[in-house]
């Protein structure tokens, strides 16, 4: 709010010669001349501040616009060729959809039938799921369990086992996880087992060192082709995914 202040006091400012405005040069009573002056500006005109206050808002969101678009040019090969991130959809899709989730987080919880529905109906997605669990230990046992399930019973296995994951009530326990795997069919006790790895902990780590170093704090985290979205899109994610095939094309 300062700022905005600030930049309109000196827009108003500018309405005075220049040979007149010097502010380090006023002394008192001149500031506290001006600042009422400023003030009864703004409430006489009090469009002037949201305008203001829009057109800052704008400005940080491009600015943000063009930095994320900057980290995820500078990190192509961590996000999407890093070799041990489940690789679905159409392999050969012409465009590429990551997303960094969390199975305790309920906006991925939710947004997950949207996800489905649109690599499923679209055909020419690329998708790719990194494990980023930042909620607690209940996260990081259920992502453990999902790389685990992938490194011992390959790709499919992973993917029924994320469905399950986002789909499980109640708490996440080494019990509940032993439970899941047998009702997939898993080797229960070498995927629990596997959890504690070396293996397993590198995969978590490195998506952990990316997301820090593209500064993602929180999930769903989406990249569609060049571009970030830091959560679910108000016109969602089918409307991005064409907007960013329009962008590539262009």
């Amino acid at each position: 709010m300062k700022a905005v202040i600030a930049a309109i006091a000196l827009c108003a400012a500018t309405a005075i010669p220049a040979a007149a405005f010097d502010p380090a040069a006023m002394d008192d009573a001149q500031k506290e001349a001006f600042g009422d002056a400023v003030r009864e500006y703004l409430m006489t005109n009090p469009e002037v501040l949201v305008e203001a206050i829009n057109a800052l808002e704008s400005r940080r969101a491009e600015q943000e616009f063009h930095n994320d678009r900057l980290l995820v040019q500078n990190n192509q090969a961590e996000i999407f060729e890093d070799g041990h991130s489940w690789v679905g959809g159409n392999p050969e899709g012409d465009i590429t959809l990551v997303e960094f989730v969390d199975y305790r987080c309920g906006y991925c919880r939710r947004v997950s039938p949207e996800v489905e529905k649109l690599v499923q109906e679209d055909g020419n997605i690329r998708f790719i799921l990194k494990e980023f669990p930042i909620l607690g230990q209940e996260s990081d046992l259920a992502a453990r369990f999902a790389v685990a399930t992938q490194q011992i019973a390959g790709a499919d296995a992973y993917k029924n086992a994320h469905d399950a994951l986002i789909e499980m009530r109640g708490a996440v326990t080494t019990e509940s996880l032993t439970a899941l795997a047998g009702d997939l069919g898993l080797d229960a006790q070498a995927v629990i087992n596997r959890m504690n790895t070396e293996e397993v902990s590198e995969v978590i780590r490195k998506n952990r060192q990316l997301a820090e170093r593209m500064a993602i704090m929180g999930t769903p985290t989406f990249i569609i082709g060049t571009e970030m979205l830091r959560g679910v899109p108000q016109a969602g994610l089918a409307a991005a995914v064409e907007q960013a095939r329009q962008a590539a094309e262009g």
